[in-house]
């Protein structure tokens, strides 16, 4: 009889562990390994189509963007990935530069709102597709760990072969995350600023919110187990991912922005972000925005806020 139980046991536990391994895998697949768009837990944002209004501003910035002609540059990372960007040289250089960061699962192009507006205050313009995205190596999604060190290497490329003396950050969502990882470096002189829109606290609470919504689930073992798999696969835990951390050590100028209706990544985390964070900062919440909605919903606003942010912050 007790044989019997000892066999029933080790085949009821067997199957835990392969269906926690099928488990494991699946959601690693739908949160870390590249591949194509996947759905995202958004609650009651207004859809894309019903936000982006036919505003004049962003129609000029749009056709504008596309009439441009882009340089590729590459970077070879510290990992051994080839990484490409888009570079947009200013007729009127005046030394300053900007990165452009997208968000997950997304590329260059999709920042393609905000080159214009840059390029009209005298910046030159860098879009990376971050690693395992667009034309980027890479088989898995750095939420921006390691991607932070990726920035870093764009922004030494700026400097060294582009003649930047003057360096602000932009990102957007998992770019926004990035750069503020990225903030807790040991940055150059030349960084100057950094533009956080709808950054999350930390990978793990941001998988959490997602796991709970989309899935019904808790975090507690899968988002564990899932998290020891991509340390082995892809060299990160989602504890360690995290921007909360990062920020505290920030010495530069931060402005952080986040959508008041923004249930992608809740609008708590920039308020969480914006305590923690050390060095000048500020934080708008943008009224009836969702997840990186604020230049769609208050262009003009945007611009002005985000334009004195940089007068601000260069000489």
């Amino acid at each position: 009889m007790k044989k019997k139980i000892i066999i029933i046991a080790s085949i009821f536990l067997g199957l835990v562990i392969i269906g926690a391994g099928f488990a494991v895998n699946y959601f690693y697949g739908e949160a870390v390994k590249r591949g194509q768009e996947v759905e995202l837990y958004r609650g009651s944002e207004p859809a894309t189509a019903e936000v982006e209004a036919e505003h004049q501003i962003l129609q000029e910035a749009k056709q504008w963007y596309q009439n441009q002609s882009f340089e590729t540059i590459t970077q070879n990372s510290y990992d051994d990935l080839t990484l490409k960007a888009d570079f947009l040289k200013n007729e009127q250089s005046t030394g300053k530069a900007v990165i452009l960061a997208h968000g997950y699962r997304g590329h260059k192009e999709q920042m393609d709102d905000y080159v214009k507006f840059y390029y009209d205050q005298g910046f030159d313009i860098l879009m990376p597709d971050a690693r395992g995205h667009g034309e980027s190596e890479g088989d898995y999604i750095g939420y921006g760990w390691h991607d932070r060190k990726d920035i870093l290497g764009w922004t030494d490329i700026l400097i060294e072969k582009k003649n930047a003396e003057q360096i602000f950050w932009h990102g957007n969502s998992m770019g926004a995350a990035t750069v503020l990882m990225a903030s807790g470096e040991q940055l150059p002189e030349e960084v100057k600023g950094i533009v956080a829109d709808s950054g999350y606290t930390t990978v793990k609470e941001e998988l959490t919110h997602q796991l709970k919504y989309l899935y019904g689930l808790p975090s507690f073992p899968l988002l564990d187990l899932t998290s020891l798999f991509t340390k082995v696969r892809a060299g990160y835990t989602f504890e360690e991912a995290s921007a909360m951390e990062q920020v505290k050590k920030n010495t530069k100028p931060l402005f952080i922005i986040h959508g008041a209706i923004d249930e992608l990544v809740p609008t708590d985390m920039a308020h969480e972000i914006y305590e923690a964070a050390g060095g000048e900062r500020e934080l708008w919440i943008v009224p009836d925005a969702g997840h990186t909605k604020a230049f769609t919903v208050a262009p003009e606003e945007f611009q002005q806020r985000v334009g004195s942010f940089i007068e601000q912050n260069t000489k």
